[in-house]
């Protein structure tokens, strides 16, 4: 299976820290907040050493983030899931020089909401994909859904399904903001972005670009630390469970999967989900990286956020754009589980 385009999205309205600050501490709830949560989103938001700049989100105005309606936030997903996915696939397509009639099977993650039919029915008419498309929607990965989305699409390919395949993730993290006096709900509030990336998958290399060709995958999962890191239902809000063991989590899992792959003295180029900068500090620390090794997932941190299961698509596309060495890439991606996906990428 290779990679024969690539494409995000994000919503247009773009906001940095300091202006989520200024509108969090104007809200009605902000007041009703214990004072240890006034200051841990202070602090989450201006101190630039959390890593993040600034964030896409898909609000009108930042006061649209108060409205905790569960009907006004899926009304949100229900808007803008569909959008940022076909803008990010039209973008891989054309990357590719392909047409949605050259779709064979489209698969879509997401976790921040739920349709049904799902996303690959929405994006499948707005694409104009051909009627017979194999769809599958994927959902409850959290943040690790990118790999596997890739391995569902891989399976395709190898049972003769398909021959061209789009491969999207997308989260509309804004429709499971609010604040309240639980820490890691506040944490998400602060974390998270809004985006989309796809990628088009073909069997056969296409003449005439860079090859990126998907070897092989590899998982683990520890259902025994699920609740450091889901999503709950509390009053039909969808709740993130964030704690402060994720870092460590995420690293050791990381550590013991690029173990198992046996891939650690060949890789060239690294493909990090950044959860947030402890993650990355974790995974330096526990992985005995160079700054230079996760400074695309800092540098998409920055600018967006996590974005949850896109974030990896982001920093594929900024290595491929930025020419990062041919050879063995290492992609890898972890959430809520809790789980941890590696996959060894042949770039040439």
């Amino acid at each position: 299976m290779f990679v024969a385009g690539i494409g995000t999205a994000v919503p247009p309205r773009r906001y940095t820290q300091a202006e989520c600050w200024d509108a969090v501490r104007g809200a009605r709830q902000f007041s009703a907040l214990a004072p240890q949560s006034q200051a841990l989103l202070r602090r989450l938001l201006l101190n630039e050493a959390n890593g993040i700049g600034s964030r896409h989100l898909a609000l009108e105005a930042l006061d649209d983030a108060f409205e905790i309606e569960p009907d006004k936030l899926h009304a949100r997903f229900e808007r803008h899931a569909p959008a940022l996915a076909e803008a990010a696939a039209r973008t891989a397509l054309r990357d590719a020089d392909l047409s949605p009639r050259d779709i064979d099977a489209v698969v879509i993650s997401t976790c921040t909401g739920y349709l049904c039919p799902g996303l690959s029915s929405y994006v499948g008419e707005r694409l104009g994909l051909r009627k017979d498309v194999v769809g599958l929607d994927l959902v409850g990965q959290g943040c690790g859904a990118a790999l596997p989305n890739l391995a569902a699409a891989h399976g395709l390919m190898a049972g003769g399904s398909a021959r061209v395949a789009l491969s999207i993730c997308v989260e509309v993290c804004s429709a499971a903001f609010y604040i309240d006096d639980d820490p890691g709900v506040l944490v998400s509030a602060c974390l998270f972005g809004d985006g989309a990336g796809a990628l088009v998958l073909t069997a056969e290399p296409r003449v005439g670009r860079r090859q990126v060709e998907w070897r092989a995958g590899w998982s683990s999962h520890e259902p025994a630390h699920r609740d450091a890191l889901r999503f709950e239902q509390r009053g039909g809000l969808l709740r993130n469970v964030l704690t402060p063991q994720v870092p460590a989590l995420a690293a050791r899992q990381a550590a013991a999967l690029l173990e198992r792959a046996e891939m650690r003295e060949r890789i060239t180029t690294w493909i990090w989900h950044a959860g947030g900068q402890k993650v990355l500090e974790r995974l330096r620390d526990e992985l005995r990286l160079e700054a230079c090794d996760v400074e695309r997932s800092a540098r998409v941190l920055s600018e967006y956020g996590n974005l949850s299961s896109p974030f990896v698509y982001f920093v594929l596309e900024l290595a491929l754009r930025e020419q990062a060495p041919s050879g063995s890439w290492w992609m890898s991606s972890f959430g809520a589980g809790f789980s941890c996906h590696g996959a060894l990428l042949a770039v040439a």
